[in-house]
């Protein structure tokens, strides 16, 4: 009976958002309270309950998501993206400009929030569509195979780091075994797919051009690297050092406060804030007003991180999350499986992933738990799931559609086909890591 009150009260959340457009996390609010009542949660620890619920998810990875925004901010408005991006065009030449765009897009991805890197690298898509005289789908969907890609799979992007948080992942795990899921997904659905893409016809947008800006100087090449993928490299570095180093060291609090993903994202900010702000010209005001626009910018994604919260821990008050363990474990399918497929399932309902990702997330855990899966494979294997199923109540569906000016028809056979690959080739990876991965 409590496991059909939470499928209720699921569905209820998904009409809620994608029928009554009420704010997603006024509905993880209302319906993780309706639904500990009618779970049988006493009403005098319900609030506990909700304050508990959110304390312990936004409280694990807001110092994280927080950063991470700054940080991506950063690279936006200091010109470093546009930097990485032309650097790489060049280098690659106009025959292999499509894993050019790939590399930009994995790249700039990383720290870049999907929406802003969307926004960022149209108008450099564009401007090689025009130069080149190619196809604009065959041109853009690899970059944006991309961005989609490190949106679902690597830490810092909030949905990931949310999930390493509720299923206990190592973050710099996640993200070694994230980036080895993620090369293949993006080769299959960038350059290969968009290859059957070049007779879509496209009339692009020209509204939104990027404005040249010479208050200050554009940090350099290496610059532009160094402060984008920093904290990549220091925490696949830490990684490697804590499983290879000796345990006196890896064990210590010292080393445990350094490779703590919070202090690594504070030195990569530090670091950041003078190599492509301050150094460049940037005063610290104008640098201070990019962070709280970013802070801005993920206010209501922390809310929905911290909604998700209370629904798990309503679950886990109830005792629910025990039966649905229990049944759950009775069903004839492998674990990450079922957890890529609770995802896909509710993307596909509400369009969004991180919603997706986090519905889910509260479903599975309990048998991740039980079963013993990996907690940095669950994370990626429900990170792939997040990605499946866009169509029309997504808005990254109507973001490509309409800066690429397609019809809706040549919309679900370019986008909504790739972020099916990407999902399903992340999966595969996925189970082929688990059969190595202990």
């Amino acid at each position: 009976m409590h496991i059909l009150i939470i499928i209720l009260f699921i569905a209820i959340l998904i009409v809620l958002i994608t029928v009554g457009k009420i704010n997603t996390f006024l509905s993880f609010l209302v319906v993780s309270i309706a639904a500990g009542i009618a779970l049988g949660i006493p009403l005098d620890k319900l609030g506990n309950s909700v304050k508990t619920g959110i304390g312990d998810t936004a409280g694990s990875l807001t110092v994280i998501i927080v950063l991470g925004a700054m940080l991506g901010k950063l690279v936006a408005e200091s010109g470093a993206a546009k930097k990485i991006a032309s650097v790489l065009v060049t280098a690659f030449g106009a025959k292999h400009i499509q894993w050019a765009l790939m590399i930009t897009g994995f790249i700039v991805g990383i720290p870049l929030y999907y929406g802003v890197g969307f926004i960022l690298l149209v108008p450099l898509i564009f401007s090689i569509v025009y130069q080149y005289k190619l196809p604009a789908v065959y041109i853009g969907l690899p970059m944006l195979a991309a961005l989609s890609v490190t949106h679902g799979f690597l830490p810092p992007h909030p949905s990931p780091v949310a999930l390493a948080s509720l299923f206990n992942a190592d973050v710099g795990l996640t993200l070694v075994y994230g980036l080895l899921v993620a090369i293949p997904a993006i080769i299959m659905a960038g350059p290969v797919f968009a290859s059957t893409l070049k007779k879509i016809d496209t009339e692009p947008l020209e509204l939104f051009q990027q404005h040249e800006k010479d208050v200050y100087q554009e940090p350099g090449i290496g610059n532009s690297f160094f402060a984008t993928l920093l904290p990549v490299f220091l925490l696949i570095l830490l990684t490697i050092i804590q499983h290879s180093a000796s345990k006196a060291f890896s064990g210590s609090s010292l080393f445990a406060f350094i490779s703590d993903p919070s202090v690594v994202m504070i030195v990569s900010l530090a670091a950041a804030t003078y190599t492509i702000g301050i150094r460049q010209g940037m005063s610290m005001k104008h640098v201070m007003d990019i962070y709280a626009n970013a802070v801005k910018d993920i206010a209501m994604i922390l809310l929905i991180i911290a909604g998700s919260g209370i629904l798990k821990q309503v679950m886990t008050d109830s005792g629910v999350s025990a039966e649905l363990a229990a049944a759950l474990q009775k069903l004839p399918v492998h674990p990450l499986v079922l957890g890529w497929l609770i995802a896909a399932l509710i993307r596909a309902c509400v369009g969004s992933a991180t919603v997706a990702a986090l519905t889910a997330a509260g479903v599975i855990l309990p048998l991740m738990m039980q079963s013993h899966i990996n907690p940095n494979l669950m994370v990626l294997s429900v990170g792939a799931g997040s990605l499946m199923f866009s169509h029309v109540n997504d808005a990254g569906f109507w973001m490509f559609k309409e800066y690429f000016g397609l019809s809706v028809k040549d919309t679900l056979r370019s986008w909504s086909i790739m972020e099916m690959i990407v999902s399903v080739v992340g999966l595969t990876g996925v189970l082929v890591l688990n059969l190595f991965i202990k």
